[in-house]
């Protein structure tokens, strides 16, 4: 009995340890899930500290989308009025004082046709002179080929002070206005002029060279400042046509030096003097034209901030009371070159957004000296001459090709604004290239075939014929274009100084086609055209890859061309619509409403 309680005894002992161990590990159990519920609500309450961010994030969200709705239908409504305002832009027409103040600046570009072609008639009358200038000072005969340099002289230094006018063109648009550097280059365009008349009266053919140079930089001058000022006064619709007439009044002064310069009327050894003299009546008559033109009403506007003086010249220019479309288009160039405004030289040549369109205008430049135009007025009389024709009569039909270039100039004004400057200047290239290759081909059957007189026959209708179609097609296209494009594809703050540039080149190109021709003439014989129909196969190669179309656009739209880097892709697609693209104009009234933070109204 004793045994079997005390077994009793023990299994009661033995529960009572495993109860006791159960609730250790029951106790345990319920500490862990407390640390357990404990880190579930830390992680609940950082879950709702995470909503709440995600919902703020979200109203966040939300409200730049009211944002970007908001700045996506003021965007449209920017670009509907961006439209509607190049329209009415497209509708303006030529009035009557546009019309006065036109051909009041372009006499400086007749002054510069002038000048260039009146030495070429009285060069025998000239070299007689000289010949006794200097046997009156020496007392001996002068050697052919001294005469000859110092006839060079007389020819080359136009161009060296052509160069001088032409890189100063861009200060002096600055510094007293487009209209205010005009009328003050006419003082150099007289002193010129009355040096040139009085050579033969002083008895000193120095006062020539120096009277040549003064009327240089005369002509340099003015092709810078002509250009820029006609394509800042012209509406957009009307700005190729009218950039045209610069080359019109170059012809035209062309012309007239070529009539005034033939024996019968000026070409005289008493004559050629006043032939030189004569250069003196387009300054005297800018001078008095030109004071009733107002400045230019961008340079008024953007550069010097005068907005009511701008409005009245574009009133007087417009024949309207309603300018607010020309002041909206030059706020919105102004808004789109602020960070280039008073841009050096150096800077502009720096800038990667700048450098494309400085190229163009550079390659434009040299597209029209080296096309082989001088050459061709080298060649014309002895061409005539081979046709049949008498020297007097030859020398006639020279003066008939300044005549076409004129007429084709003026066909080509309304063709500027319809077909483009792009397609205008790649037809005259091509035209020129196909043409330069006749002559050629003329100049090598004249050799290899000169003892059959019917091949003869043949070859002087062809050397006719292609140097007639060489003449137009330059008229078409690389006569004008050249010096209007450079102005259209810069805005504002940049356009001086890259008219500087530009016009250097050209005066520069000038200046090395006058002196290496005869050179290149005498190594290259029968070929010589060949140099010329190489530049002009590379120049419309470059005008087809690079070179974009102007045509109704607006300067700022041609600067955001530039700065998306599509220029290139405007070029190969370089046809456009009378509207044109509004687009980039949009971004840079986006780019304002950004900076600004509040958004312009838009009627």
């Amino acid at each position: 009995m004793n045994l079997s309680a005390k077994l009793d005894e023990l299994q009661r002992g033995d529960r009572h340890l495993e109860t006791t161990v159960a609730l250790c590990e029951i106790r345990t159990q319920l500490q862990e899930l407390t640390k357990s519920v404990e880190s579930c609500q830390s992680e609940v309450s950082e879950v709702k500290r995470d909503m709440v961010a995600i919902k703020h994030e979200l109203d966040t969200v939300q409200q730049v989308k009211e944002e970007i709705e908001e700045l996506r239908e003021y965007v449209d409504r920017l670009e509907e009025h961006t439209h509607r305002r190049k329209l009415r832009l497209l509708e303006q027409g030529l009035t009557f004082f546009l019309t006065y103040s036109i051909f009041s600046a372009v006499l400086g570009m007749l002054q510069f046709g002038y000048n260039t072609g009146v030495i070429n008639a009285p060069e025998k009358n000239i070299e007689n002179f000289m010949k006794d200038v200097y046997k009156d000072r020496y007392g001996e005969d002068i050697s052919e080929e001294f005469i000859q340099q110092l006839y060079s002289v007389a020819v080359s230094i136009f161009a060296i002070g052509g160069m001088l006018g032409g890189f100063s063109g861009g200060w002096m648009a600055n510094r007293f206005g487009r209209k205010g550097g005009l009328l003050l280059n006419n003082v150099l365009g007289i002193s010129g002029a009355c040096l040139m008349g009085f050579t033969k009266v002083s008895h000193s053919y120095e006062m020539l060279f120096l009277g040549r140079f003064i009327i240089g930089v005369n002509c340099g001058l003015n092709t810078s400042l002509v250009p820029m000022y006609i394509s800042e006064i012209a509406p957009l619709n009307l700005r190729g046509g009218l950039g045209t007439v610069n080359q019109l009044a170059v012809t035209v002064g062309l012309l007239l030096s070529q009539v005034l310069g033939i024996e019968q009327i000026l070409g005289t050894n008493e004559g050629w003097p006043i032939l030189l003299g004569l250069a003196i009546c387009p300054a005297i008559l800018q001078l008095i034209l030109l004071p009733v033109c107002p400045e230019s009403p961008r340079y008024l506007l953007i550069t010097k901030q005068w907005e009511e003086e701008a409005r009245k010249a574009l009133r007087r220019l417009r024949a309207s009371g309603s300018v607010d479309e020309d002041i909206e288009e030059m706020r919105a160039e102004e808004r789109a070159q602020q960070s280039e405004s008073h841009i050096s030289t150096m800077e502009l040549i720096c800038s990667p957004t700048l450098r494309p369109p400085l190229i163009i205008g550079i390659v434009m430049q040299l597209s029209q000296q080296f096309s082989g135009i001088n050459a061709v007025f080298y060649y014309s009389t002895s061409l005539f001459m081979s046709s049949g024709l008498t020297e007097e009569s030859a020398k006639f039909a020279t003066i008939g090709i300044g005549a076409i270039m004129v007429v084709m100039t003026l066909v080509s004004i309304p063709l500027m604004d319809r077909t483009g400057r792009r397609t205008l200047h790649l037809y005259g290239l091509g035209g020129m290239f196909i043409f330069s290759i006749f002559i050629t081909i003329s100049f090598l059957i004249k050799e290899f075939f000169g003892y059959v007189q019917e091949m003869i026959d043949w070859m002087s209708y062809l050397s006719v014929v292609a140097t007639l179609g060489f003449v137009v097609f330059f008229a078409v296209g690389p006569g004008s274009i050249p010096w209007m494009i450079t102005a259209e594809l810069f805005s504002q703050g940049p356009r001086p100084s890259a008219m500087a540039i530009a016009v250097l080149v050209n005066w520069m190109a000038n200046f090395v086609v006058g002196i290496g021709f005869p050179s290149m003439k005498t190594a290259l014989e029968n070929y010589t055209f060949l140099p010329f129909s190489v530049f002009l196969a590379i120049f419309w190669i470059f005008t087809y890859k690079k070179v974009p179309e102007t045509k109704n656009k607006t300067f700022e739209e041609i600067l955001a061309l530039f700065r998306h880097n599509n220029g290139s892709e405007d070029g190969d697609n370089g046809n456009d619509n009378n509207t044109g693209n509004s687009t980039s104009t949009a971004d840079i009234e986006i780019s304002q409403y950004d900076s600004n933070a509040t958004r312009p109204k838009v009627q």
